[in-house]
C-alpha cells in the first residue's frame, strides 16, 4: 500500500508537469506499465520486487488516471467564437458569493446545453443591477437560480518565475471559463443583445447547493453578530472554511508566525470535531445495554466520528487538509468496524491514494504537500519509540520536527520559513483547536451572540501574542527558492537528524541540509546583464540585474486596495531569485499601471535609490530612499555595465504641462554584449525630442517598446533608428484598449525585429553575457498543458 501510494503520488505529479497531455500510444504504452503493479500483491515474488513492482506499476497508472481526467475537463471548454462576446446563460450559483470593492465574485454552475459555454465558471458583478432603477451590487445567494446576460473568456493569468499560476487553480476547481455580467444600462436596454438579470428561483433543491445555502447563512449570522469586529473573518473561516474572509493582512501575519494552517478548517479541526463525537457517543452508547447489544459501542463511535468527520468537511467546502483527513478517519473507522488494526503509515497511503484519485490536481496545491507532509513528520517521530517521554517533551518534539521537516517544502513554495512557528504553534494549536473553533462552531448554529462574543474575545488576545512574535527580529528567514537537486537531500538529511536516540552519526544529517541554503541560482556574470520584463497584466516591471546589483523599473499596477503587482509579482520574483534589496528603482512616471506597486517594493525590502519623475509631493517620495530625478545626462557604471538616462531633459521634466506619459523616465543600459532600452510610456512628442537631441544613443539590441505599442508611440522615424533586433510589448491579455496596435506591430516586422509579448509569452527574459544572447519566454518555458493561451505562441514572439 505505501509503495502504491508513492508510486500514485509520482504518476500524477508528473502528469501535471507535461507540456501536452500524451497522445494515446503513450497512454497504451503507460496502461501496459500499470499492470506492472499486480506483481505488488503477488506472495509468490520476493518483498523488494513486490515493492518495486508496486511502484512502477502505480506510477504508471497514476498517470494514466491523471491524462484521462484532463483530457476531459479540458473539453469542457469555452467555444473561443464566444470570447467577448454577449452569451445568454442560465444556471445556479454553486459557491459562496465573494464581495469585493467593486462588485460580487462566484462561481455559476451552467444549465444552459449546447451554448458552447463550460459547465462552471466565474462571474463578476460590478454594479449596476437595476431592479428600482438604483445602481446597486447584485444581489445572488448560494443555491439561487439565475439568468444573466455575461461576457467570458478562456482562463488566462500571468505567468512569471517563482509566480502564481492562475490557470492551474482554476482547472482543479473545474472552472473553465471566467467573465462578468452585462448589467442593463440608465439609458435603457437592448433587448435583442441582453436581457436583464433574472432570479429564476430562490432554491435549487439539490444537496449541495442547500449546504453552501447553510455556509452562507453561517457566515451571515456571524457576521451580523459581530459587526466592525476586526477578527470575525477568522471565525467565518474556522467554522465554514471561507478563507476569504480573512484580510490580507491577517494572512501575512499568520505566514510570518507560521499558523496559517490553523487559520481555516484544517485536519486538526477536523479531527477534534470526529474525536469529540465519538467519544460522547461511545460513553452514552456503553450506557444502554439495549444498544450495546444491537451494535458494539467501538463501532458506533467509529461510525459516529466518521459522520460528524464528513459533515464538518462538508461545511468547510472539502479543502485538501480536511480531504485528507477524512480519508485517514474512514480506514480507522472501517479498521474499527472489521477488527482489524493498522498502521499509521498505511492509513496516511489510504488517503493519499483517495485524495488523487479523486483530485489528481491536487499536487498542484501547496496545501496538499504541506499538510501530508506535516502528518508524514508527526508519524515518523512520534511512532516506533521504544519508550514514552513525557507528553511535554513529545510535544516539543513534534513542534521542533514538523518545523524542521517542512522547512524545505516552505522554500520552495514561499522562500521563506517562520522562525519563531515552534513557540506560536504550540500556544495557537490547542487555543484554536480546542477552544475557539468549537466556539465559532457553536456560534453559528446557536440562537444567541455571547458564545461568539467569547471566541473574538479569546481570538483577540491570541492575535496580539502572534503580533508580538511577529515583530521580533528575525522572526522569518528569507532566501532565494532552491534548487531542485537540493530539496530530496536536504529532505533525507532532515529525515536522518529525527531519527530516534541511539541511532549512530545522526549529525551526519546535517551536511546534506547545507546545500539548500548555501547553494545559491545563476545570476550574471561579470559584464552580464539580465533583463526580465515581468507579466504584470497591463502595465510594467522590469528587472534589469548585473554581477553584484539589481534595478527595477517601473513597478506594475494596482488592482485594488489590497493587492497590486508589487505584493503578487514582483517581489515573490526578486525573493525566488535571491535578491533581499534593490540598488536602484526608477519609477518613470505617475500612472497607476507603472507606479502602482511600488509602495509594497518600498515597504517589504531596502531600496538604495528611487529614481522617478514624480512630482515632489508624490506620496511615495516620502519613502526612506534617497531620492533623484530621473533628468537626462544622469549615469552610472555596475559592474561593466552602464546605465544613463536619455529623458526627460531638465525642461520637460520642469514643465507640468507636458503629459505625464511624456515626461517617462527612458534610461538607456549598455553591457558588452549588447544594448537595452526602457522607454516606459513616451509618446510621439518625446520621441521626437530624442531623435533630435541624442539620435546617436538611440539604437539597441532590445527595445521595452513605448506605451505598450500604442498609436500615438512608436514613430516610423523612431523605430527605424532604435532598429532593435527584439521589441517587447508589456500587454494585458486582452485588454480595452487594444494594445498593442496592428499598424505598431507592423512597423517592428518592417524593422526586421522579432516581437515579444507578456500577453502570449508570459514574463520574457532577456540574458546578455560576452559573445551571446538568450531570450526566454515564461509561457514557452515553463509550459503546462493547460495554459490553453500559450499554444498559439508564434515565432514572431519566441526567440531561438
Amino acid at each position: 500500500m505505501r509503495f502504491a501510494a508513492l508510486g500514485f503520488t509520482l504518476g500524477v505529479w508528473l502528469l501535471q508537469q507535461q507540456p501536452e497531455l500524451p497522445g494515446a500510444a503513450w497512454l497504451a504504452l503507460v496502461s501496459a506499465l500499470a499492470a506492472i503493479g499486480g506483481l505488488g500483491f503477488s506472495r509468490r515474488v520476493s518483498p523488494i520486487v513486490a515493492a518495486g513492482a508496486s511502484f512502477i506499476g502505480f506510477a504508471a497508472l497514476g498517470f494514466a488516471w491523471a491524462a484521462v481526467l484532463a483530457q476531459l475537463r479540458l473539453s469542457d471548454r469555452l467555444d473561443p467564437a464566444l470570447e467577448g462576446r454577449d452569451v445568454l446563460v442560465s444556471g445556479v450559483v454553486a459557491g459562496l458569493p465573494q464581495s469585493f470593492e467593486r462588485g460580487v465574485r462566484f462561481e455559476f454552475d451552467v444549465e444552459s446545453p449546447g451554448t458552447g459555454v463550460p459547465r462552471r465558471i466565474v462571474l463578476s458583478s460590478y454594479g449596476g443591477f437595476a431592479s428600482d432603477d438604483s445602481q446597486g451590487v447584485l444581489p445572488v445567494r448560494a443555491g439561487e437560480r439565475w439568468r444573466f446576460t455575461v461576457r467570458l473568456r478562456r482562463p488566462h493569468g500571468g505567468a512569471n518565475p517563482h509566480g502564481f499560476d492562475y490557470e492551474a487553480w482554476l482547472l482543479e476547481r473545474g472552472v473553465r471559463a471566467t467573465g462578468y455580467v452585462r448589467m442593463p444600462s440608465r439609458r435603457g436596454l437592448d433587448e435583442r443583445t441582453q436581457v436583464r438579470p433574472e432570479r429564476l428561483a430562490a432554491r435549487v433543491p439539490r444537496p449541495r447547493y442547500w449546504i453552501e445555502g447553510l455556509r452562507e447563512a453561517a457566515r451571515e449570522k456571524i457576521g451580523g453578530a459581530l459587526p466592525e469586529r476586526p477578527y470575525a473573518g477568522i471565525l467565518i473561516a474556522l467554522a465554514i472554511g471561507d478563507q476569504n474572509a480573512i484580510d490580507p493582512q491577517q494572512w501575512q501575519l499568520f505566514a510570518r508566525t507560521g499558523v496559517s494552517h490553523l487559520m481555516s478548517i484544517s485536519g486538526l479541526h477536523v479531527t477534534m470535531v470526529a474525536g469529540l463525537l465519538a467519544m460522547l457517543v461511545s460513553w452514552c452508547w456503553r450506557r444502554s445495554e439495549t444498544l450495546a447489544l444491537a451494535l458494539p459501542a467501538q463501532k458506533a463511535a467509529a461510525l459516529a466520528g466518521f459522520l460528524a468527520a464528513f459533515a464538518y468537511c462538508l461545511i468547510s467546502g472539502f479543502a485538501v487538509p480536511a480531504q485528507r483527513t477524512l480519508y485517514m478517519v474512514g480506514v480507522v473507522a472501517l479498521a474499527l468496524w472489521f477488527g482489524r488494526a493498522t498502521s499509521a503509515s498505511r492509513v496516511l497511503a489510504a488517503a493519499l491514494l483517495i485524495v488523487l484519485a479523486l483530485d489528481p490536481w491536487a499536487v498542484l496545491s501547496p496545501g496538499f504537500w504541506l499538510s501530508f507532509a506535516a502528518v508524514a513528520v508527526i508519524f515518523f517521530v512520534a511512532s516506533g519509540r521504544t519508550a514514552s517521554p513525557h507528553w511535554l517533551a513529545q510535544w516539543g518534539r513534534v513542534q521542533w520536527a514538523v518545523t524542521a521537516g517542512l522547512a524545505p517544502l516552505l522554500l520552495v513554495l514561499f522562500q521563506q520559513v517562520s522562525l519563531v512557528s515552534p513557540v506560536a504553534n504550540a500556544l495557537a494549536i490547542p487555543l484554536v483547536s480546542f477552544v475557539i473553533t468549537p466556539l465559532a462552531l457553536a456560534g453559528a448554529m446557536l440562537p444567541f451572540d455571547w458564545v461568539l462574543e467569547l471566541g473574538h474575545a479569546i481570538l483577540d488576545i491570541l492575535m496580539a501574542t502572534l503580533e508580538w512574535l511577529a515583530a521580533l527580529p528575525s522572526a522569518v528567514w528569507h532566501q532565494h527558492a532552491p534548487l531542485a537537486w537540493t530539496v530530496p537531500l536536504a529532505l533525507a538529511g532532515i529525515a536522518w537528524m529525527l531519527l530516534p536516540r541511539g541511532f549512530p552519526a545522526r549529525w551526519l544529517g546535517a551536511p546534506l541540509v547545507l546545500p539548500l541554503f548555501a547553494v545559491s541560482p545563476p545570476s550574471p556574470g561579470a559584464g552580464g546583464l539580465w533583463i526580465t520584463v515581468l507579466d504584470v497584466g497591463q502595465g510594467l516591471a522590469v528587472i534589469a540585474r548585473t554581477e553584484r546589483h539589481a534595478l527595477l523599473y517601473d513597478a506594475g499596477p494596482a488592482f485594488n486596495a489590497f493587492s497590486d503587482s508589487g505584493s503578487r509579482v514582483i517581489l515573490p520574483y526578486l525573493r525566488g531569485e535571491g535578491i533581499d534589496g534593490l540598488d536602484a528603482l526608477v519609477v518613470s512616471h505617475d500612472d497607476r499601471d507603472h507606479s502602482g506597486g511600488a509602495g509594497s517594493v518600498l515597504e517589504a525590502m531596502p531600496v538604495g535609490l528611487l529614481w522617478s519623475s514624480l512630482s515632489p509631493d508624490h506620496a511615495l517620495l516620502a519613502a526612506p530612499a534617497w531620492r533623484a530625478p530621473c533628468v537626462a545626462g544622469r549615469k552610472w557604471l555596475w559592474d561593466g555595465v552602464s546605465f544613463e538616462f536619455l529623458h526627460p531633459s531638465p525642461e520637460a521634466l520642469e514643465s507640468r504641462a507636458a503629459r505625464a506619459n511624456n515626461r517617462s523616465c527612458v534610461l538607456r543600459i549598455e553591457a558588452p554584449a549588447g544594448r537595452v532600452l526602457l522607454t516606459g510610456d513616451i509618446e510621439r512628442d518625446a520621441e521626437r525630442e530624442l531623435l533630435l537631441r541624442a539620435p546617436a544613443l538611440l539604437p539597441a539590441d532590445a527595445l521595452l517598446v513605448p506605451h505598450h505599442g500604442s498609436a500615438t508611440s512608436s514613430t516610423q522615424e523612431f523605430v527605424k533608428r532604435v532598429a532593435p533586433r527584439h521589441a517587447v510589448f508589456a500587454v494585458g491579455h486582452r485588454n480595452r484598449f487594444g494594445h498593442p496596435r496592428e499598424d505598431v506591430l507592423e512597423r517592428y516586422r518592417e524593422a526586421g525585429s522579432e516581437l515579444l509579448r507578456t500577453d502570449t509569452g508570459g514574463a520574457i527574459q532577456l540574458r546578455f553575457a560576452p559573445g551571446d544572447l538568450r531570450v526566454d519566454a515564461e509561457r514557452v518555458r515553463a509550459r503546462r498543458y493547460w495554459h490553453e493561451s500559450s499554444s498559439g505562441y508564434a515565432r514572431e514572439s519566441a526567440s531561438a
